[in-house]
């Protein structure tokens, strides 16, 4: 049995909420930077990659932000990249999907328990 094969996939509620953002923000930059209404191949490859990365977090979804995770499993390249799209996207996404946007903002522990009282 291969690797791959023994290697559980993630696809919990927050693996599937940061696929959906991860998506939306790449479509968001192929459409203002490379002005393609559906995803061009470079975008279409990074965004295959990051879903794929996502399934196999080690981390599943006890997982943080891939940026404050102890183990980077993008290679370089992607990592580079990601982090263009991100930087571009972000503001976009107040714009483009606002709600999204919002539940993305992460909320302090302190105000959390705070809000929660």
């Amino acid at each position: 049995m291969s690797r791959a094969a023994k290697q559980q996939l993630n696809d919990g509620p927050k693996i599937r909420k940061e696929k959906i953002i991860a998506s939306k923000m790449i479509r968001i930059y192929c459409k203002r930077k490379h002005h393609a209404q559906e995803l061009c191949e470079e975008c279409r490859n990074l965004n295959e990659y990051v879903r794929t990365r996502l399934s196999r977090c080690k981390f599943g979804d006890e997982k943080t932000a891939c940026a404050k995770c102890p183990i980077h499993c993008y290679t370089p390249v992607y990592r580079q990249k990601i982090k263009s799209v991100m930087r571009f996207s972000g503001p976009w996404m107040l714009l483009y999907h606002p709600l999204e946007s919002l539940k993305h903002i992460p909320i302090p522990e302190k105000i959390k328990k705070s809000i929660s009282r």
